[in-house]
């Protein structure tokens, strides 16, 4: 049985920047939240870990790794329902029908995907075998995947859900439960890792163990909110999860697709920027994951803003309301460039002070890696506002369902211009790091002004609705 009343979430449309700023910030706020929470989610195993040895830390860093990639990857795929579900909203059109089969398609999507993804960790450590990894420590982490694989089937459908919950207006569930996820992730690595509470010490196993049950609590966190929230309780968003749509299917495929890349491609950016350190030395290897490290938390804001300004903008596509489009899309690039104004300044004034968080900065064995993380942070001060600029303009073209250019846009701006010039930067002009770091900088510079081209000649190139 349908529900044909429109739910609350289709709003009328904003009658002011100051209006859409006030939506957009409350849509934004807890998305960034939970974004800050899983990078402390993503941190705990390490950080347990780190005590077992060398070798274990080795192993769970790899571990971590290769599983967030593949995690992000396929969030990034089923993240396409997003802007369906609020173009649904935006044209009040059997929004109830319409949500549910997208959110039932993403789900479809993503068990899809975890396929080969799965697949592909079962033979994590012959994957890091090839990369050159030492065999050891490829047979620890491999045996860290055997087991954290098993929360592949759960991490995607948490992100699904979490997608439905905040463009169905409720995106605090977001903070919330990564808020319980981190705490959970804390008490079973505590118990698992060191044999805690009577459980068995299980070491870099336990840690394993830890993640699969912190990403199983998330799933059946969310799954309780889908039921009982009551905004999102009427929209049944488990009913009829048999039936097929395959044009639904196609379509998120269609956009998630180039969204998956597109992630991939960044990710694997400053992973490969991170190999090129390795040719430097210990100590920019060191620093490079400091200051990497820093920027990462920072661009934590703009990404949250980009999730939140690509349902605003969705909604005002499916509305077929051009003005509307413009002045969500301007609110969120002037929200996001803004606040990487503010943490560009704070970088640039005060490296020393976010380095301290990370090592003694007073230390004379760390005087070397200080030294170049400051060096590093310097330029990272120079590219936030272009990273803020690329990370919002690439969330509102998705409000306009255009994923496939933006990712051969991303692809050419961080990997044949960026690495492209990190290489010739920082060995065949010899600056080292430095030219590592400023290589990144020219990526994300070419990418953010392609990207807001893009943005600003939407209505020349036909992204916007026909019936604008």
């Amino acid at each position: 049985m349908e529900i044909a009343a429109n739910p609350p979430l289709t709003e009328t449309r904003p009658a002011s920047d100051r209006a859409e700023m006030s939506a957009l910030v409350r849509l934004a706020g807890p998305l960034v939240g939970a974004n800050l929470l899983q990078m402390a989610v993503s941190a705990v195993d390490v950080i347990f870990v780190a005590r077992l040895g060398t070798l274990d830390l080795a192993a769970a860093t790899l571990g971590v790794f290769l599983f967030n990639l593949c995690m992000y990857a396929l969030i990034g795929l089923t993240s396409a329902a997003a802007p369906l579900i609020a173009a649904e909203l935006g044209r009040r059109r059997h929004a109830v029908r319409e949500v549910r089969r997208s959110v039932r398609m993403a789900f479809w999507v993503g068990a899809a995907g975890c396929v080969p993804v799965i697949l592909l960790l079962a033979h994590g450590e012959t994957v890091l075998l090839l990369f050159g990894q030492d065999p050891e420590v490829s047979r620890r982490a491999g045996s860290f995947l055997d087991i954290i694989l098993l929360a592949i089937p759960a991490g995607v459908a948490a992100g699904v859900m979490r997608t439905a919950a905040a463009a169905l207006g409720r995106p605090g569930w977001a903070f919330v439960v990564t808020g319980l996820a981190l705490g959970v992730s804390i008490l079973a690595n505590w118990m698992l890792v060191f044999g805690n509470l009577g459980a068995p010490a299980l070491g870099l196993e336990g840690s394993a163990w830890a993640s699969v049950i912190s990403l199983v609590a998330m799933a059946l966190a969310y799954v309780a909110i889908l039921f009982f929230d009551p905004r999102l309780r009427r929209y049944r968003l488990f009913g009829r999860w048999w039936v097929t749509e395959w044009s639904r299917f196609r379509e998120i495929v269609r956009l998630g697709v180039p969204i998956m890349l597109t992630w991939t491609f960044e990710g694997a950016l400053f992973g490969g920027a991170a190999i090129l350190m390795g040719l430097i030395g210990v100590d920019s290897v060191a620093a490079h994951a400091v200051a990497l490290n820093i920027a990462a938390i920072a661009f934590q804001v703009p990404f949250g803003i980009a999730q939140a300004a690509t349902i605003r903008v969705g909604m005002a596509f499916g509305a077929a309301d051009a003005a509307w489009i413009a002045r969500a899309g301007r609110v969120a690039l002037i929200l996001g460039i803004g606040f990487m104004g503010l943490t560009a300044a704070a970088i640039w004034l005060t490296p020393r002070l976010f380095v301290s968080a990370y090592i003694d900065v007073d230390a004379p064995q760390n005087a070397a890696v200080v030294a170049l993380a400051v060096k590093f942070l310097a330029v990272a001060a120079m590219f936030q506002l272009v990273d803020g600029a690329q990370a919002v303009a690439a969330g509102v073209l998705r409000g306009l369902q255009d994923t496939r250019v933006p990712m051969i846009i991303a692809l050419f701006g961080y990997w044949v211009i960026g690495f492209g010039t990190s290489g010739l930067l920082g060995f065949y002009f010899g600056l080292a790091g430095v030219g590592v770091w400023l290589g990144l900088a020219v990526g994300l510079l070419v990418v953010s002004i392609l990207l807001m081209w893009r943005w600003h000649a939407r209505a020349r190139l036909g992204l916007l609705p026909r019936t604008v």
